[in-house]
């Protein structure tokens, strides 16, 4: 158990999130910053991974935003944690065909992990591709930051309501270095931020993505100066929720929550409504929440796939298919996977969202 140790350097009690930042972004022992966690021979596989007819409907979608907002000269493109850098490969070479746009397109990847920033910049080997650690650099023009499986792995924060008190979950390591939980009275601030939202009234079991919300944050006020929008899909909920989401999966396979700690992805469920409620907070609009089915469908994925079908053989037809069936089934990523598109503009009329 003394494996344990590394993950409580500063503490030997800490609350879920910082808990689980140790396990993922550590330098030295995270899992985000050690391993190639993507694709068949990692431990979970991602949209653009699956088919490239998604990333190319996510370049469409971007072309025909930097359309509704009038073809500007300067339009700043934002990838949040790009994974091993394939739909951006995918946007690049959208890009290409569309002369007017390229010329006026700037883009970014945002990454904190220099081990997928290396593998990522392997994988791209394009001189107008730009990695960024904050958006200072961005100083005109709309900017669209997307993410794709973003923040489901920013760590979240969990809480209990009992009798009127908001109690917050910590682990600790006992005398024999075994992960422990238990609950601490919230701290103030912390039962001041859940109060101000209004999707947590009376919830009996709370998580609370501090950390994504101070991610967002960063965002948001440079979408509010420059004007712009974030897209987000990832796998989430729009109603109440009053369970525990925190999963693991090693080797595509679910894995106990403590075990196998920095070797195995942990993630949870994003709260879709609370994120709507923050955006409107921040005089951010949001037309609606869709299921990734409804976005890509509205976005004509189904029309792409049958022209891309006509030169293709009955085997590549099949494998084509069965992809695309994986991303818009509904008992599987077509529902669990939600989209929301959160913008600062007088148009409305956006793609996918009409």
């Amino acid at each position: 158990m003394k494996s344990n140790l590394k993950f409580f350097k500063k503490s030997k009690i800490l609350p879920v999130d910082v808990f689980f930042q140790n396990v993922l972004y550590d330098n030295k022992n995270g899992y985000y910053t050690t391993k190639q966690p993507f694709g068949e021979k990692g431990d979970f596989i991602t949209s653009p991974k699956i088919s490239n007819l998604f990333s190319e409907i996510i370049g469409i979608w971007i072309i025909s935003t930097w359309e509704i907002f009038g073809k500007p000269k300067n339009f700043n493109i934002v990838e949040l944690g790009p994974g091993d850098g394939s739909l951006t490969k995918v946007l690049l070479k959208v890009f290409e065909k569309f002369s007017d746009f390229r010329s006026s397109s700037n883009i970014y990847l945002y990454e904190t992990s220099n081990y997928l920033k290396n593998l990522q910049k392997k994988n791209i080997k394009n001189k107008r591709v730009k990695w960024v650690n904050n958006f200072n650099i961005i100083k005109k023009g709309p900017i669209i930051f997307f993410g794709n499986e973003f923040f489901d792995a920013i760590p979240i924060k969990q809480f209990k309501r009992k009798n009127d008190y908001l109690y917050e979950k910590f682990y600790f390591l006992d005398k024999q270095n075994k992960i422990k939980e238990i609950y601490k009275k919230a701290l103030e601030k912390n039962k001041n931020l859940i109060k101000s939202f209004k999707i947590l009234k009376n919830l009996k079991f709370i998580e609370f993505p501090k950390l994504g919300l101070d991610e967002l944050k960063k965002m948001v006020k440079k979408v509010s100066k420059l004007s712009g929008g974030l897209l987000l899909i990832d796998y989430g909920y729009s109603k109440i929720n009053n369970k525990n989401t925190l999963q693991s999966l090693m080797k595509h396979k679910r894995n106990n929550l403590l075990d196998n700690l920095g070797k195995a992805d942990i993630t949870s469920l994003v709260n879709f409504s609370l994120l709507n409620e923050y955006f409107i907070k921040n005089n951010l609009k949001v037309k609606k929440i869709v299921s990734q089915k409804e976005f890509l469908e509205k976005m004509g994925i189904l029309s792409r796939a049958n022209i891309l079908s006509k030169k293709m053989s009955f085997k590549e037809q099949t494998n084509l298919y069965l992809r695309l069936k994986r991303l818009l089934d509904i008992k599987s990523m077509g529902s669990l996977f939600k989209v929301i598109f959160a913008f600062k503009s007088k148009k409305d009329n956006f793609l996918g969202f009409r």
